[in-house]
């Protein structure tokens, strides 16, 4: 056996040897980070560094980021409103260190938020692509707008029963339920719940099921609310799934979303109708109601204007009709200087049946005169009285 050395030698050699190889060299490397654990009184923060090929690991390294870099870690999750945790994928310069205690690991100096801002926005495209591609009779991108089959369902005219997707004691669920119980219209709505998780690796897929168990009774809802606080972008990824997506543009009930704030929108918003937060949806199915009851009131006041119209001018023809009644009354006709002949207490209103020699009676104004006709003739010049 050759001779020994110390432990300390050989690791010193190493040290040397990585120094002398890596010395004042910065790398730019993509991975996914692991086993995250941050110290943030330390301002300090360990984790691990893996790379993955057909789902399988194929390297790791350990890496830290020290107190001078710790604000790297904070610019991330402020910008991309997203946890720096286990999972996440970043793009980081790095520099090479070997500690005779401590080992090999990196020493991360600076993330590349933007490129990780442009990653999620590449997957967003790419899924937004692929879904117009593939459901060309469900989905269409008009301009900028994403036109779905569902989107341009037609709402009923009042909408009464909702379906309601949402993680259980949550801000979005009460948020809501609040707003729609305390509608200043007093309308009354019958809320299914439909509880789930909502953010996590496979909330998609809750979700998926959820809808599923709704589609099955879609005769018992007019629509569909899928409703949750604000959180990180990656809380938000569940809804850029593409399979939830693509349901969700085909969903035979109109689906209104509110899963987030002004700066979140995700793609399944794009195929249904979004509202941004929660009390946003509640207060547009209020709204929606409150205009069909101003539709109603204005049918009512032009119906009610109508009738009264018609009735006005039905009470001016009567009293016209009455008015020619009483100008056609006897009375007014002998009060007019007119006469009327009568016979055995009949009115004559055929000349040709009075005969000479026949009683008549001449009915005036105040009197009444007794006749025995004559003599009768025509009238040839028909004299116009």
């Amino acid at each position: 056996m050759t001779d020994s050395i110390k432990l300390s030698t050989l690791t010193q050699l190493i040290q040397d040897s990585i120094q002398s190889r890596f010395d004042g060299e910065i790398f730019t490397v993509s991975a996914r980070i692991m086993n995250v654990k941050k110290y943030i009184s330390a301002r300090r923060c360990y984790l691990t560094m893996e790379e993955y090929e057909y789902g399988a690991k194929i390297t790791e390294i350990r890496a830290v980021f020290w107190s001078n870099a710790y604000s790297e870690i904070e610019k991330f999750e402020k910008v991309l409103k997203q946890p720096f945790k286990d999972g996440a994928e970043i793009t980081c310069k790095v520099k090479v260190r070997y500690h005779k205690v401590y080992g090999l690991n990196l020493d991360v100096l600076q993330i590349d938020v933007a490129q990780a801002l442009g990653t999620l926005e590449l997957e967003r495209q790419q899924t937004l692509e692929r879904l117009v591609k593939e459901h060309p009779e469900q989905i269409q991108l008009i301009g900028n707008v994403y036109h779905t089959y569902n989107n341009r369902l037609e709402l009923p005219l009042v909408i009464s029963r909702i379906a309601l997707i949402t993680a259980p004691n949550s801000d979005g669920q009460r948020d809501f339920l609040q707003e729609l119980k305390g509608n200043k219209h007093e309308y009354q709505f019958s809320v299914t719940e439909f509880l789930t998780t909502i953010q996590g690796d496979n909330a998609h897929e809750l979700i998926l099921e959820q809808l599923r168990l709704i589609e099955k009774r879609q005769e018992d809802f007019d629509v569909v609310a899928i409703v949750r606080g604000g959180g990180s972008i990656s809380d938000f990824r569940p809804f850029d799934d593409y399979t939830l997506s693509a349901y969700v543009a085909g969903f035979p009930v109109p689906v209104f979303t509110g899963i987030g704030h002004d700066r979140n929108q995700s793609i399944v918003d794009l195929m249904a109708r979004e509202q941004k937060t929660p009390t946003k949806v509640a207060a547009l199915i209020v709204e929606h109601n409150f205009d069909f009851e101003n539709v109603l009131i204005d049918l009512k006041t032009r119906m009610s204007e109508a009738v009264t119209g018609q009735l006005e001018r039905a009470t001016e023809r009567l009293e016209q009709a009455k008015r020619i009644i009483r100008l056609s009354s006897p009375r007014d006709i002998l009060r007019r200087g007119f006469a009327i002949i009568t016979h055995e207490d009949k009115i004559v209103v055929d000349p040709s049946l009075i005969k000479e020699g026949m009683e008549i009676q001449t009915q005036l104004m105040n009197e009444t005169i007794h006749s025995t006709v004559t003599k009768k003739k025509k009238n040839e010049k028909q004299t116009d009285l």
